[in-house]
């Protein structure tokens, strides 16, 4: 547990610490531009997780239905795993029939941990004319988290939201909430309703 958690503050301090000292100059305040990331529901991967999917779930499909209804984009993003046999076409590959998704909605194929890696993730969020991404989805300590770390990478506000990601465990799970100031649910409300 001591190593996790060094491990991911040494992250954050790599990540983060550059961006601090390269961002002392002042950028005229742009408009929040919202855009929900739902990453890796996938069936393949659920059963993987910890016991708190269920609830995790519910705040996802919340999320995509507060997003609609402010008229704020909603990316759905796939892992691609030949060695999992997690593939397009195979029932693993899908979410649950009971997440709130549309095959309207954009949706990005990876196949590495972070969605911006070698995808179209980026131009598909530049196409919504998004510039601040909420995250939810698996694994915290996995895909999430370093998608959150490409989105910054890409220089966009982002923001993993708490209560929902999970992964194997609910420990990490909450050390990563905590340690990248996950926002809650209102929040994320309060922010999309009086934008």
């Amino acid at each position: 547990m001591k190593t996790l958690t060094t491990l991911l503050t040494i992250l954050m301090m790599v990540v983060s610490g550059p961006s601090f000292a390269q961002d002392k100059t002042e950028k005229p305040k742009e408009p929040m531009k919202p855009a929900l990331l739902v990453i890796d529901i996938q069936k393949a991967f659920m059963p993987m997780m910890s016991a708190d999917r269920e609830m995790a779930l519910e705040y996802i499909n919340a999320l995509i239905m507060l997003f609609r209804k402010q008229g704020y984009p909603v990316i759905r993003v796939y892992h691609t795993s030949e060695e999992y046999g997690v593939t397009p076409g195979t029932e693993g590959f899908e979410y649950p029939e009971t997440v709130k998704i549309l095959p309207t909605d954009p949706k990005v194929l990876k196949t590495y941990g972070d969605g911006f890696n070698k995808t179209d993730l980026d131009k598909v969020i530049k196409a919504t004319g998004s510039n601040t991404l909420f995250l939810c989805g698996l694994s915290a300590t996995g895909c999430v988290l370093a998608t959150w770390i490409g989105a910054q990478n890409h220089d966009y506000k982002a923001f993993m939201v708490k209560g929902a990601i999970i992964s194997p465990s609910t420990e990490y799970t909450k050390n990563v909430e905590q340690m990248f100031d996950a926002v809650s649910y209102e929040v994320v409300q309060l922010l999309l309703i009086h934008e």
